[in-house]
Formats: C-alpha cells, sequence, structure tokens
C-alpha cells in the first residue's frame, strides 16, 4: 500500500521499504544524520499508515472503558490520552493514544499500523454498544516533530493563538485546505512536536508547504524514527509490546487503572516476574531484538526486545525484558552476540532528556 506521500518520498529520493503491508522511506540522506537533526532543527514524519478507529454514541465511553486499561472517564474535549487494549490473559493487544472529540460520545482512536485490522476486529468483538468505524483510509498523519516544529507549524495554520496555547498530549481542531485538520502535542520522539489528522488528499499540499518554510526542515525516514523514539525507551508493538508481554512486565503501571475500573485483562494481571530495563552496552556492538541476555554465570535472564547505536549518546543502547532480580538501576550482564557475551548495564529511561512535556515559548 501507499501514503497519499509516496510520489513526494520518491521524489525527494527517499530510499522505500515495505513496513506493516506499506511502502515507506527508511532514510532519505542517513539515519543518524537525519536523527541528529531532529534532536537540533526539525523533522517531518510520514505517518499516514497508523490506524484511526472512531468510536461514537452513547456507549463510546462504556465501551472504551471496558477496553482500555486508562481512565477514558478523565478526558474532556480537546485532550489525548496513552493507553492499551489488553487480552484475556494480560497482553497487550495494541498500545494505542485516544483523541476525545465530545466527552462520552465521540473518540478518534490512534492504532499501530500492522494492528489495524486486529484491532478493529476486537474493537467489535467486544463493543458495548457504540458505534465503530474503521477511518484509516479517511484520515493521513503527519508528525512534525523537533526544537523548531512549533515556529513552523505557527507559519501554516489559521489559528495561531490556539496552537500557541497548546498543551501536552492535548489537541485543537484547525482547517487546511477548508477541511478539519486535527493538530495534536504527541510525539514518539521527546521533541517538541505535532501530529497533525487531515484528509487523505490533502496531505500532499500540507507536507509541501511545511518544507518550504524553513530549509532547516528535512523529511525524516522510519529509520531515525526508531532510533529517536528508542532514545526515549518508548515501545515499538510487536518488540517491546506484544500479546504475550503484560502492561506490569513492559513498565507501564502507570496506564493502567486498575482500582478505578473493570477492563478486559484486568483479573488475569499479576505482579511481574520479567521487568523491562534499558541498558547501556559497554562494548562494541549492537544488541538487536532477540538477542539473549545472560547473568554472569552464564544463565540466560532475558531477551532484547530493541537495541540500536545511539547517535545522541554514540553507543549502543536496547531495551530488554529480564528476570526482575536483574532490573535495578547499575545491574550487569552480558548480551550475548554471535558468540559473544558483551558486557551491559541498567540504566534509567529515557537514555536522553525529554523536551516533549516542557511549556514552548514562541
Amino acid at each position: 500500500m501507499k501514503t497519499p506521500l509516496f510520489n513526494l518520498h520518491l521524489d525527494a529520493g527517499g530510499k522505500l521499504i515495505e513496513f506493516a503491508g506499506w511502502q515507506l522511506p527508511v532514510q532519505f540522506k542517513g539515519i543518524r544524520e537525519e536523527h541528529l537533526h531532529v534532536r537540533s532543527k526539525a523533522g517531518l514524519f510520514d505517518v499516514s499508515h497508523m490506524g484511526e478507529i472512531r468510536i461514537k454514541g452513547k456507549n463510546a465511553l462504556k465501551t472504551l472503558q471496558y477496553l482500555t486499561t486508562n481512565d477514558v472517564q478523565t478526558l474532556t474535549a480537546g485532550k489525548a490520552q496513552y493507553s492499551l487494549l489488553l487480552n484475556e490473559k494480560g497482553g497487550v493487544v495494541d498500545d494505542i493514544v485516544i483523541y476525545c472529540l465530545s466527552p462520552n460520545e465521540d473518540y478518534l482512536v490512534c492504532v499501530n499500523a500492522a494492528n489495524q485490522k486486529k484491532d478493529l476486529e476486537w474493537f467489535l468483538a467486544h463493543n458495548q454498544g457504540a458505534l465503530i468505524e474503521n477511518q484509516s483510509p479517511q484520515w493521513a498523519q503527519i508528525a512534525l516533530q523537533g526544537p523548531m516544529a512549533p515556529q513552523i507549524l505557527l507559519k501554516v495554520v489559521q489559528n495561531p493563538e490556539l496552537l500557541k496555547k497548546l498543551q501536552f498530549f492535548h489537541f485543537y481542531e484547525d482547517q487546511w485546505n477548508r477541511h478539519q485538520m486535527i493538530v495534536a502535542r504527541t510525539g514518539y520522539t521527546g521533541e517538541w512536536g505535532y501530529e497533525i489528522f487531515l484528509p487523505w488528499d490533502d496531505a500532499p499540499s500540507l507536507w509541501e508547504a511545511l518544507l518550504s518554510e524553513s530549509e532547516d526542515l528535512w523529511p525524516i525516514g522510519l529509520g531515525a524514527r526508531d532510533t529517536l523514539r528508542l532514545e526515549m525507551g518508548y515501545s515499538l508493538y510487536g518488540q517491546d509490546l506484544t500479546d504475550d508481554i503484560t502492561p506490569y512486565e513492559a513498565g507501564l503501571n502507570w496506564v493502567v487503572k486498575e482500582n478505578q475500573k473493570d477492563f478486559i485483562g484486568k483479573t488475569a494481571l499479576r505482579p511481574p516476574c520479567r521487568s523491562r530495563v534499558g541498558f547501556l552496552l559497554l562494548e562494541r556492538g549492537i544488541p538487536r531484538t532477540g538477542y539473549s541476555l545472560f547473568s554472569f554465570d552464564k544463565k540466560e535472564i532475558g531477551k532484547v526486545t530493541s537495541g540500536t547505536f545511539s547517535p545522541s549518546l554514540e553507543r549502543p543502547i536496547g531495551l530488554g525484558l529480564v528476570d526482575s532480580s536483574f532490573a535495578k538501576k547499575g545491574e550487569k550482564f552480558f548480551v550475548k552476540i554471535r558468540q559473544r557475551f558483551l558486557e551491559a548495564e541498567v540504566v534509567s529511561i529515557p537514555f536522553v532528556e525529554p523536551r516533549a512535556q516542557k511549556p514552548i515559548h514562541f
């Protein structure tokens, strides 16, 4: 499948790969260069492959409360919420963001691209009387991230005063080409930035308008998107989150509101024997997904769920799921890379300082 920006990526020299059934750019100028550019200036990401499911009607809140771990009842109009869908065993079906358009009765749920069909079927199978519609074909999505993102977006929106007031994990409705556009202050990089939802056919003109506003804004591929999110310790579904990993194992306790409500999978949740950790590799090598982790007496204690060479830190980093006795900061273990056992140390997450939640000064 192709996003509405496919031809623009080709024109810009993007190197295209298949991802979750989509043709998407993995890089334009190079992963390291693009990564550092987002951290220092600004980058534009095509995330139109993400899915959007609309939950409406008098039972919309009831349905979302039953399906998700976070407390949807706390959402007011214009507020977004990170949450999880769980299966009956407590494993993660998907991690999602819920955008409240109208409390109790109208929500837009952003789901992972690879899970669109799976999530829609899950919603429909456990519907509590809401109107559920897959609106993924209608919405394109563009992410604008980096220290210069606010100033660049300010030049193209119709309601700059609303943009200036926008708080972290809130959104407002603007217009592009006289059509509805949702501007959300969310993102996957830890930088100041926005995710913009707009009609599919309007995406190319907005993309070009944003790029024309500043030479310091570059198109960014999936490669840098992955290294940026990993430096923040953000989970990637299919690696750090799966149907067999519970939110407590994944370190996402903060989005599980066990005391406030009932939801699918709640009764299966238990104190974890495994824990997610962030670690630095202390020797040369790259800790790839699936590599085994060992104690110093060579007993296997877990697996790498995500790993890369951090362009910001200039050293290898990773996320792992380990026996909880090895999860304390400062704990050390081995990462087995081919036939070598390389030393690693547990550190705090995120690996770099986040800016996303800090106030923006225009």
